[in-house]
């Protein structure tokens, strides 16, 4: 087995962590299914990008509000999660296919006009590249959607293998898995929103992922439980 997979083999046998995930599941499903009876706008799903796009760029260190960012004035790092964002939908086909290629494209967007031109795009180094490789796998290894989209995210998070706007990225394939596995397939939920509900958890919990050991892993799992809850909460849907 690969160092990423010693790490996480076993992640639904830690406690709590199958219940938590499960209960969460069941709330996003009956959301998703009781409020979206009737015919979902096109509308619904750009607005949950807007505020996935601004609550990540908050994260990422953006004074910007919402406001700010559906007015176009948003700082230069919520311009950029809002070019990833409307991106986004569209590598959904990608990230199935060739998921290193789809992370690959959300960093050159994200980084764009931030580094060097031949640094977008490409993984710090070696080390980097195969640890990318790593977490472009994760997808494909059977887990449930939202144990996966979690994983993915403490991994592009923590080990940083684009060395540049990480965190942009992370969050932005976290909704891509969510999306591509089936649970969310026109993107109401806005994960992003979640954790910046819950931030000191969120990056107390990403500190504890990436200092290793199962008790970490078990954290984070837990935690992402309650952010993708809270996400579910800031759906645009909610307000229908």
């Amino acid at each position: 087995m690969d160092p990423l997979g010693d790490r996480l083999g076993g992640a639904d046998q830690l406690e709590g962590v199958a219940s938590a995930f499960a209960a969460t599941r069941d709330g996003i499903d009956a959301m998703l299914r009781d409020r979206g009876l009737r015919r979902t706008p096109p509308e619904l799903t750009s607005e949950s990008l807007l505020r996935g796009a601004q609550a990540s760029a908050v994260l990422a260190g953006s004074p910007s509000s919402v406001d700010d960012v559906r007015a176009g004035r948003g700082d230069p790092v919520a311009q950029a999660s809002v070019r990833v964002s409307v991106e986004l939908l569209g590598l959904v086909p990608v990230f199935a296919r060739t998921p290193f290629q789809a992370l690959a494209r959300l960093h050159a967007l994200a980084a764009a006009g931030a580094v060097p031109d031949d640094v977008v795009g490409r993984p710090r180094d070696t080390a980097a590249a195969e640890r990318l490789r790593a977490v472009a796998g994760l997808a494909g290894e059977g887990r449930g959607a939202l144990m996966t989209a979690a994983l993915v995210h403490a991994e592009l998070a923590t080990a940083a293998p684009f060395g540049s706007a990480d965190g942009l990225v992370a969050r932005a394939a976290e909704r891509l898995v969510l999306v591509g596995s089936g649970l969310d397939v026109t993107s109401l939920l806005v994960p992003e929103a979640g954790h910046l509900a819950l931030r000191p958890a969120y990056e107390s919990n990403l500190r504890a992922y990436a200092e290793g050991g199962r008790a970490g892993l078990q954290a984070w799992l837990l935690y992402a439980a309650e952010a993708y809850a809270a996400g579910a909460e800031a759906s645009p849907l909610r307000d229908r």
